[in-house]
């Protein structure tokens, strides 16, 4: 049975979601302070988080960093800021989901399973030993899902690996963002692909030499992103 825990101030909300994940068949933990949910998500197990942003004590942007920092499951960040830059900002600080109140706890339930269910298939797949892309000072080792770049590691959330990995397994193909949506998160009916663009930032900042001349990641205007070879 996943285990979910749940941050949120707002003690009907929290109630709430935690009533419709039970009846999905999760184990639902609830914490209403800053503070001690993230020191409950940083010392206990939990196989996805769902953050509200606007939190007594640590706020959910902290702790989203927090956990990212040691952490790679899933994060889902809910929140009443509808502002685009507070969903960039969750989003670059490693959330995997940002969903705005009101939503439908249907929605939120199936978009649990979702994250959940892709997590699961990449921690439960049996990639071939030493299955490594290497390309200009850039290695990609599939198999220990680890990132060199010109023999210094580098440190990738789980869909940022996953997004970097699916650009270089289809070098020279142009991807539009809503069908690299639709192959990393697995989320075709919901979901913002804005998130695609603020991933795609993220790993330039830890690929390329220079960011505004990239040359792996190449965006290709009006269309989508390639990957160079």
């Amino acid at each position: 049975m996943s285990k979910v825990l749940i941050i949120e101030d707002e003690v009907a909300i929290a109630d709430l979601e935690k009533d419709y994940l039970e009846l999905s068949g999760f184990n639902v933990e609830i914490e209403n302070d800053g503070n001690r949910g993230l020191a409950r998500a940083l010392n206990e197990e939990f196989d996805i988080y769902i953050l509200d942003l606007m939190l007594p004590g640590t706020d959910g942007f902290e702790i989203c960093k927090k956990i990212r920092e040691n952490k790679n499951a899933p994060i889902l960040m809910v929140s009443a800021k509808k502002d685009d830059i507070d969903k960039i900002r969750g989003l670059g600080l490693g959330a995997d989901d940002y969903i705005t109140k009101p939503f439908s706890p249907s929605e939120l339930v199936a978009r649990v399973k979702a994250h959940l269910s892709r997590y699961e298939r990449l921690i439960n797949s049996n990639m071939q030993e030493n299955d490594v892309i290497e390309l200009r000072g850039l290695k990609i080792d599939k198999t220990a899902r680890r990132v060199w770049v010109n023999e210094e590691e580098k440190q990738f959330t789980t869909k940022e690996f996953d997004l970097l990995c699916f650009l270089a397994q289809n070098p020279n193909r142009v991807f539009s963002k809503e069908e690299l949506f639709r192959q990393i998160w697995a989320l075709e009916s919901v979901g913002d692909i804005a998130t695609v663009t603020v991933h795609i930032k993220k790993i330039r900042e830890k690929i390329e030499y220079n960011t505004a001349k990239p040359q792996y990641i190449e965006t290709i205007w009006g269309v989508g992103y390639r990957f160079k070879v």
